[in-house]
């Protein structure tokens, strides 16, 4: 399958933390517990489903070019930046806007188990939790399908609680059309407004699910991620930083809206 989403660039798009330095500060300035990752900082294991953790995330970022000139620089010198603003990735043909809240998403799918919780935030509210936000999941299955029409597969939403707090079960994607693995998510904290992006995957993890069933039917790439110009663009704020859970991964992520 193809996907024909538009990537750009927003400054209203979702607003991320980088670095475990940084996710430090950050967390001590906007309260969230620690042991928890920035948007490319490192990882602890997830907390149960009631309690999903959270991450820390920018307060604010700067829209000038200069900014952007040195966060690129800093980047390329192999460092992170204390602050991205991040690519905000069009839905695609592939978003159905179902409401269809569950936290379970696979409706039997097969594939290696996957938990994600996600915390919404607002990051020029000094990082308030958002609460009452829809927020949506969608993505491939193994066999890099998406369900379309009146098939729901791996297609869900949840409203954050008090705490800005939501948790989807689901299954790790495969891979399609020369693009990266990716999660499409939306956050929807009124009716007026969006944010729309998407979550990767570390490659060698991928790679490792791949050689099992039932993703071995297919011959996967060898390079599932930097062949993707979107995943090269965004990838070091959007990767995701799972660990082991059960039979399968779990992963925390905090999204900061402006």
């Amino acid at each position: 399958m193809t996907e024909n989403g538009i990537t750009r660039t927003s400054r209203r798009a979702v607003l991320l933390a980088a670095g475990s330095a940084a996710g430090a500060a950050l967390a001590a300035a906007c309260s969230v517990p620690a042991g928890t990752r920035g948007a490319a900082g490192q990882a602890s294991a997830p907390a149960s489903p009631a309690t999903p953790p959270s991450s820390s995330v920018s307060a604010s970022v700067s829209a000038s070019a200069s900014a952007s000139a040195s966060a690129s620089a800093s980047a390329s010198a192999g460092t992170t930046p204390a602050c991205v603003l991040a690519t905000e990735s069009g839905a695609g043909p592939y978003y159905l806007d179902l409401d269809r809240v569950r936290s379970d998403i696979r409706e039997g799918r097969g594939g290696v188990p996957f938990r994600l919780d996600l915390t919404v935030v607002q990051a020029s509210g000094g990082c308030r939790p958002v609460a009452g936000a829809a927020v949506d999941v969608w993505h491939a299955d193994v066999s890099g399908e998406y369900s379309t029409g009146g098939a729901t597969f791996l297609r869900g939403t949840q409203v954050t609680d008090a705490a800005g707090r939501c948790t989807f079960r689901t299954i790790v994607p495969g891979w399609y059309a020369g693009l990266a693995p990716h999660i499409h998510f939306k956050v929807r904290p009124d009716r007026r407004t969006e944010t729309t992006s998407q979550f990767f995957f570390p490659e060698d993890l991928l790679l490792k699910v791949y050689t099992l069933q039932p993703y071995a039917r297919r011959d996967a790439p060898k390079h599932p991620n930097t062949r993707d110009s979107r995943f090269r663009e965004s990838g070091a704020a959007m990767t995701l930083a799972p660990v082991p859970d059960g039979g399968g991964y779990s992963a925390a992520y905090t999204v900061g809206i402006a």
